[in-house]
């Protein structure tokens, strides 16, 4: 591989990583290169939770017999202190999403009430639902009230502190009771998130088995609370998503048009902004500079809400952030909370593009800052496009688009997958567990995560995806994951024929779906969870999500919201296996714990491995651990019945 192939597999990142050099303007890949990361704080055995240190305690070499196990200065253990570490990532991750959604219950309870006019209840079938999860009484209520009511109990369950959050009820029965025996069901999201944060202050919990156990509590509460209650109320206010034909990477940008690249995890600014641009005043004034018109993109997770519910085309992933801005066409990039890079303001200076920050919780120095409301919403969506159309003139000489960009069909709610698999009346994930159950599909692999400029952009989780459903995996894909699916043509229904294998080929022609099903934004991995729960309930492959033909993975995984995620899906009975870089390397015993021991706790565990190939190996050696398990590991011969057989058997 020549240098540049070894950053990535993108042809149009190539390209733009190129032009960025040419143009003196440094990215990403530039200081991955220059920058390696410190080995022992990759490893998790760096402890900087006191003013005593940072204390650094690497394994020891085992040289003479058994050697004696270092310690910072409180007497912290490498098991301590890598544990730590590992449930601070998790009770950040958790915090971020959940924050996100306290942002989407605020917002829909206005909704609710009538006081922010662009947003509608719009899914009133889902409303009842999410209702009687969160035990509101329907009868004969209006939906405003039920709405208002629904609003009120999501928020309480941010602060509750004593009880369950209601919405563990969802995941089956012996999964529930699995929570119960250990002590580590949710009680609040807030709860649970300083909980844990106060366990790894210095001194206090010191045992790195309860730790990790109390990082399962709180992962929960992002899986089964914050990031559901987030997915379930974007849907009610926005629409469920249902499959939508869009276009992908950085050849989406327009040379002749006015381009925004909208950028972030928040989906409320992003559906005004996709309203606002048809707006008469604002097509008038973008006409007047002499553009054809506004281009609305969008780039990493606001892309994916608003691609499956618009299909609004996707500039790129996580790592392709800088590189839209390197194109020289982007007149506007909007970005709100989670994943935005500080970088963007150096970049954005290279070229002409002006960068506006919208949350009041994320500013970056050298943005123009234009606090989004949603009591002023459209105001506030006017006033970014109005910057994008008086900065369309000031674009420099240096504007160069790729021309790649591919389709994908996208927009696989859980509920969309019960649909397509049964239709109208008979809406079921039975048809999906039969043909689990006959071998045409081995089994289901949820993909999911970021991408990191450790490894070849986009490389592992396509290399993976690729082995996975050639041996008959089903893949669910989230995030900067799906992004890669797009660009490199798995999103669609004839990807079927040319990289599935024939079982699992088979059965996506007949139902009419891509091989690799695009399910949504990263906090939309509750649409696994609720996937998963689904086949369990539709009998057949096991009372419980640890029963399955299941696994998952995040190769290219980079943030404290990965592990969190990672380890909720652990908790919740799924093995997951990680890529990259692991956290807890330093320390043997707790690496074996969530490796081995972990499985006999939660019946799920945690895995690395940073090959590709032998990452879907050892997903698949899974999955047909778990065939194995519930008797559907050998082909079963087809017996034509006679009309005897027939009677023999209504007699019977």
């Amino acid at each position: 591989m020549s240098d540049l192939e070894k950053k990535s597999i993108d042809p149009a990142t190539i390209k733009m990583i190129q032009k960025a050099a040419v143009d003196g303007c440094e990215t990403i890949f530039d200081r991955a290169e220059a920058m390696k990361p410190c080995p022992i704080g990759a490893e998790g055995s760096c402890c900087k939770n006191c003013a005593m240190g940072p204390c650094r305690v690497p394994a020891p070499k085992k040289k003479d017999g058994p050697a004696k196990k270092r310690m910072g200065l409180c007497g912290a253990t490498a098991e301590t202190i890598a544990a730590r570490n590992f449930a601070r990532m998790v009770a950040a991750g958790t915090a971020a999403h959940s924050d996100h959604a306290r942002g989407i219950a605020e917002a829909f309870l206005a909704t609710a009430k009538g006081e922010v006019p662009e947003f509608k209840i719009k899914d009133e079938q889902k409303l009842l639902q999410v209702a009687m999860d969160l035990d509101v009484e329907i009868g004969d209520r209006s939906v405003q009230e039920i709405a208002i009511e629904v609003g009120k109990k999501a928020l309480e369950e941010f602060g509750r502190q004593q009880g369950e959050v209601r919405f563990v009820k969802r995941a089956p029965a012996k999964r529930q009771e699995i929570w119960r025996k250990l002590g580590i069901v949710p009680r609040g999201i807030d709860r649970e998130v300083v909980e844990l944060m106060h366990r790894t202050h210095m001194g206090v919990d010191q045992d790195y088995k309860s730790l990790l156990l109390s990082a399962a509590r709180c992962a929960l509460a992002d899986g089964w609370a914050g990031s559901m209650i987030s997915t379930d109320l974007q849907d009610i206010i926005f629409g469920n998503p249902v499959p939508v034909l869009g276009e992908i990477n950085l050849g989406v940008l327009k040379k002749d048009e006015i381009n925004v690249v909208v950028h972030g995890h928040e989906p409320l600014l992003p559906e005004v902004l996709v309203g606002a641009v048809k707006d008469p005043e604002i097509k008038k004034a973008a006409l007047a500079t002499g553009a054809k018109g506004i281009n609305l993109v969008g780039m990493c997770c606001s892309a994916n809400e608003i691609l499956m519910r618009h299909g609004i085309p996707v500039a790129g992933n996580f790592l392709q952030q800088e590189l839209a801005i390197v194109t020289g066409a982007v007149d506007v990039m909007v970005v709100d909370v989670q994943c935005e890079m500080q970088s963007l303001a150096q970049v954005a200076k290279c070229y002409h593009t002006k960068l506006i920050t919208t949350s009041p919780k994320a500013k970056i120095e050298g943005a123009m800052h234009i606090e989004f409301d949603e009591h002023h919403a459209t105001a506030v969506a006017k006033k970014i496009l109005m910057e994008a159309i008086d900065n369309y003139k000031n674009r420099r000489a240096n504007v160069e688009i790729p021309d790649d960009k591919t389709d994908q069909v996208v927009g696989f709610s859980y509920e969309t997958i019960n649909y397509l698999l049964g239709g109208m009346f008979r809406a079921s994930y039975r048809p999906l567990n039969d043909n689990i159950i006959n071998g045409r599909i081995r089994g289901i692999a949820g993909v999911v995560g970021c991408n990191n400029a450790r490894v070849t952009h986009d490389d592992p989780n396509l290399t993976l995806i690729k082995e996975l459903i050639k041996n008959d995996v089903i893949v669910l894909v989230t995030g900067c994951a799906a992004m890669t699916c797009g660009k490199a043509g798995l999103l669609t229904p004839e990807a079927a024929r040319k990289y599935a294998g024939e079982g699992l080929a088979s059965v996506c022609e007949a139902v009419g779906i891509p091989p690799v099903l695009h399910m949504g934004s990263c906090v939309d991995n509750s649409r696994i969870l609720l996937a998963a729960t689904a086949v369990v309930k539709a009998g057949g492959l096991g009372d419980d999500i640890s029963d399955l033909p299941a696994a998952g993975a995040a190769l290219e995984w980079m943030s404290e919201k990965a592990v969190a995620i990672g380890h909720y899906f652990v908790a919740s009975g799924v093995y997951t296996v990680f890529g990259t870089t692991w956290p807890t390397t330093g320390s043997e015993e707790v690496t074996k714990h969530l490796f081995e021991e972990f499985e006999n706790i939660t019946k799920g565990k945690w895995g690395f491995e940073s090959d590709p190939l032998k990452a879907a190996k050892s997903m698949i050696d899974h999955i047909d651990k778990k065939r194995k398990a519930l008797g559907i590991d050998k082909t079963r011969e087809r017996v034509l019945f006679d009309m005897a057989k027939r009677r023999e058997i209504d007699a019977a």
